[in-house]
């Protein structure tokens, strides 16, 4: 065997090893950065300064506390066929890569929070972020506030005018829970290969993380 095949064989044989090498490392790192963001888990909070047709809710117990003038205003919306709401949605995200045990700290940046929104087990409108979320590595929960606008009447009109009241009352009144506020998710996290998006769809709820 002559030189210049010695030296070719070395050459192949270190890029062969360079390259074992390399694709070890990079699945390494595809099923590390996998394992992070199945780490990532979702609640929702609560619904905050949720209005009616431009009426105020969120700061009332029941229909009984909205004045003469504001049900007048409801039941006008009502019978147009319109009951626009505006509320925000505080969804919360926990980050447990702290760096304890055996995690190593990282943050997570979700890029895309592909929702829909799910009302009282009626699916309504859809959505996404409008920038990058970054939920820190230390353990404690990051709210994310989604500011939702859809018209009530387009989806619950069918149920009349008192059922379709109590229902906003019972997600953004004073005295409602977001028992009745379900988000269905599909994040995208930024990772160090790239965008990743989760391979299948989350069902948030309020009482546990998701």
């Amino acid at each position: 065997m002559n030189k210049f095949y010695k030296i070719t064989i070395i050459a192949v044989t270190a890029l062969i090893i360079t390259f074992t090498w390399q694709s070890c490392n990079v699945v390494k790192d595809i099923t590390n950065t996998l394992a992070d963001i199945g780490k990532l888990t979702f609640k929702i909070q609560n619904v905050s300064n949720m209005t009616v047709s431009g009426i105020r809710i969120y700061d009332k117990k029941s229909i009984n506390d909205v004045s003469a003038g504001d049900i007048l205003k409801l039941t006008s919306s009502f019978a147009q066929k319109k009951f626009p709401a505006e509320f925000t949605l505080n969804l919360q995200a926990n980050n447990p890569n702290d760096g304890s045990g055996k995690t190593k700290r990282t943050n997570a940046i979700i890029q895309s929070l592909d929702y829909r929104l799910i009302l009282d087990d009626v699916t309504t409108i859809a959505g996404d972020i409008g920038n990058e979320i970054v939920v820190p590595g230390s353990g404690q929960a990051t709210n994310i506030p989604l500011n939702m606008g859809l018209d009530l009447f387009q989806f619950f009109g069918n149920r009349g005018y008192e059922s379709i009241v109590n229902l906003a009352m019972a997600i953004g009144g004073v005295s409602g829970t977001p028992a009745k506020v379900k988000l269905d998710i599909r994040p995208t996290v930024k990772t160090s290969i790239g965008p990743m998006s989760y391979p299948g769809r989350i069902t948030v709820v309020s009482h546990e993380w998701k």
